[in-house]
């Protein structure tokens, strides 16, 4: 059997069938042996009919002794029967459901489960699930743990644990992993998990197809890396030292000891003769864009070009600032990119540097690159693999040098990251203060805008107000949206001129407000989170993020790094309507370090919540999580150690490079 097979190939799995299966995210037979129970009832324990009480969930095995269509008051139909053991006999009801009568019949042994309940003052068995037993009285679906699956119209757990029962036993026996990696083997727990034995079973099971999953990632992972270092450049870097070091004692400020620890990897990777491919991971204003202009500097040295390619246009906007004003001095020209601006062919013969978004990539544009040596990818999980993709192919195998601000607990930088080097910036920069965060509730806000107009607008200093919809919402009513805030706040602060920003504002438009905002015409900038990323206002000491039970702590704590930007004490204030968060937000007064808050995160509320919205570029797992760490860290080990030997497994080789798991029946 082929479990890639499409579940047409299943018996009494037709086309119809197989549409429901569909909606489900079904078509394959190895996607329904992946569609697995989300919780487990125990009915094991059989009970006789007088033992039973109100309240409780029973399983009871007996006779049909009568069973009758019959009439409520108001017109309902209801089944009535009556199921009798050696202990006496018990009433048991459905609801609408009329075909019962023809299928259980007086006389009948049957099993029951449900929750008991009263009817006509005497406990009584209210909608319970039904089977027949089988010509040998054995029983599928009673009598043991029972799995729940996630359904749809027609497709039941009764009939998906039916479909079970006959595939798990044609399963192919063979091992696609290395021996003695880790016990049971895939299908002894693939039938732990749909044919529980017991609960810890269940674990057991879930355990080895989750290591299946966090294997083959750190697999094809390790032949990534491997493919990489094969890559041979046919023009390896020189580093001139003294430059380097001339250009950065022209800094304005002082790189910290994780920046000159970066920066000495970096060069390290541009003087090797394979392609750099780097990951330089760092908390907003960690100083992320300096160490990559040492990298863009060394490229221009070679007589190279740099891409430096940013999410947002705001974003990309301020790198071109930032790297603009650091190459000023030394006639570097680096031109800017993006939907909005264009560039001509004979300005671009003499640009060194091409900051922009994903606009970069497109065709128009790539006649505009001479030789490229150097590709930078800002927020590289927000691009699509497509885009990362094409932008590492740009040149003759150029080096590239991905950074992010997310915080990546290391779990889950190893399981995405494991073909990249990596970089960490670990402290800040010199003279930055650490950012003071208050959890405010909705009872304090009116002595919160008072501390905000004594504390803060007085002495001349920036507000930026956080909300995270433009305009109200109909259902989530408690949500303050930017409009309305922005309306209210110039009631509450006449004296003060307001801006506002929010995505669906022109290019324009919101390089203008963001110009205003940074020359001081506004007080009080209320934008929605597309700040998260690419604002850079030193005189902005305060962050007010609105709904702040609504975001993560990953990024509340970026959206907070958009303050203390000089040497100027700075505050964030998370202004939430709820106390069943409170906890979780009170972690961001506590902590200054990204890392340690996404650590809090993964484990409060779970990587799908943390990582799971689809534009971040994360893989949702069917069964791994990325918060077990013995077991991430035990599936990292055992790649690395398996793929000197690989060619010792085709059948495993095979799936790494079609990327799927593909298990065939052995011959």
């Amino acid at each position: 059997m082929l479990v890639d097979s499409p579940v047409t190939s299943l018996p009494a799995v037709g086309e119809s069938t197989a549409g429901k299966l569909a909606k489900l995210g079904i078509n394959s037979v190895f996607d329904l042996l992946y569609h697995l129970p989300f919780r487990y009832e125990d009915r094991s324990l059989i009970s006789n009919v007088k033992q039973v009480q109100a309240g409780e969930a029973v399983t009871i095995i007996g006779q049909i002794s009568g069973i009758k269509n019959a009439y409520t008051k108001t017109g309902k139909i209801i089944q009535l029967a009556s199921i009798t053991d050696d202990s006496g006999s018990l009433s048991v009801l459905w609801f609408n459901q009329p075909f019962l009568q023809r299928v259980l019949k007086k006389g009948q042994q049957v099993a029951l489960y449900g929750h008991v309940d009263f009817y006509q003052n005497k406990p009584a068995l209210m909608s319970p699930d039904y089977e027949i037993p089988r010509s040998d009285g054995s029983l599928l679906h009673m009598g043991k743990i029972v799995p729940i699956y996630p359904e749809t119209a027609r497709l039941t757990s009764k009939w998906l644990r039916t479909r079970f029962s006959a595939l798990l036993n044609n399963l192919p026996t063979s091992e696609i992993l290395p021996p003695n990696l880790i016990s049971p083997n895939w299908s002894q727990a693939l039938k732990l998990v749909h044919q529980p034995e017991s609960l810890e079973k269940v674990l057991l099971g879930k355990k080895r197809l989750a290591y299946d999953e966090l294997f083959l990632l750190q697999l094809a992972a390790q032949l990534r890396k491997k493919s990489w270092g094969k890559t041979k450049l046919s023009h390896p870097f020189s580093i001139d030292q003294d430059r380097v070091l001339q250009f950065i004692n022209t800094l304005p400020f002082s790189l910290t000891p994780s920046q000159n620890q970066s920066i000495k990897d970096i060069l390290s990777d541009l003087a090797s003769t394979k392609p750099m491919n780097r990951l330089l991971e760092g908390d907003v204003g960690s100083g992320k864009t300096v160490v990559a202009a040492v990298a863009a500097y060394v490229t221009q040295l070679n007589g190279f070009q740099t891409l430096l390619m940013a999410p947002t246009q705001i974003l990309a906007t301020q790198h071109f600032q930032t790297l603009t004003a650091l190459f000023h001095p030394l006639n570097i020209n680096v031109s800017l990119l993006t939907g909005s601006s264009k560039l001509t062919t004979e300005k671009s013969a003499t640009c060194n540097i091409f900051v922009g978004t994903h606009a970069l990539l497109s065709t128009k544009n790539q006649n505009l690159y001479q030789k490229v040596g150097l590709v930078v990818i800002d927020e590289q999980h927000r691009f699509g693999v497509a885009q990362r993709s094409l932008a590492a192919k740009l040149g003759s195998s150029p080096h590239t040098l991905t950074m992010t601000a997310t915080p990546i607990p290391r779990t889950v930088a190893l399981t995405m990251f494991g073909d990249l080097d990596l970089s960490v910036l670990s402290d800040k920069p010199l003279g930055r203060k650490t950012i003071k965060t208050w959890v405010v509730p909705e009872s304090k806000r009116g002595s919160g805008y008072a501390w905000i107009q004594k504390e803060i607008i007085t002495p001349g200093q920036q507000v930026i107000w956080i909300c995270p919809f433009i305009n109200d919402s109909e259902t989530l009513t408690s949500v303050k949206a930017a409009s309305s805030v922005f309306d209210q706040l110039k009631q509450d602060f006449p004296r003060q001129k307001l801006g506002l920003l929010h995505g669906k504002l022109s290019s324009k438009d919101k390089d203008e407000i963001i110009s205003r905002f940074r020359a001081g015409d506004y007080h009080i900038l209320v934008a929605t989170p597309i700040v998260e990323v690419g604002l850079d206002i030193p005189n902005a000491t305060l962050m007010v993020i609105e709904g702040a039970e609504r975001f993560g702590l990953a990024q509340l704590h970026q959206m907070r790094g958009r303050v203390g930007r000089s040497d100027l004490q700075s505050y964030c204030l998370l202004f939430t309507t709820t106390d069943t968060e409170s906890k979780r937000l009170k972690a961001l007064e506590q902590h200054s370090s990204g890392l340690q808050l996404a650590e809090i995160d993964l484990k409060l509320r779970g990587p799908g919540e943390v990582y799971g919205d689809a534009q971040h570029g994360f893989p949702q797992f069917k069964v791994a999580d990325y918060s077990d760490v013995a077991l991430v860290e035990k599936a990292a080990a055992d790649a690395k150690a398996t793929l000197p030997v690989l060619d010792q497994y085709p059948l495993l080789k095979k799936l790494i490079k079609e990327d799927k798991i593909t298990l065939i029946q052995p011959n």
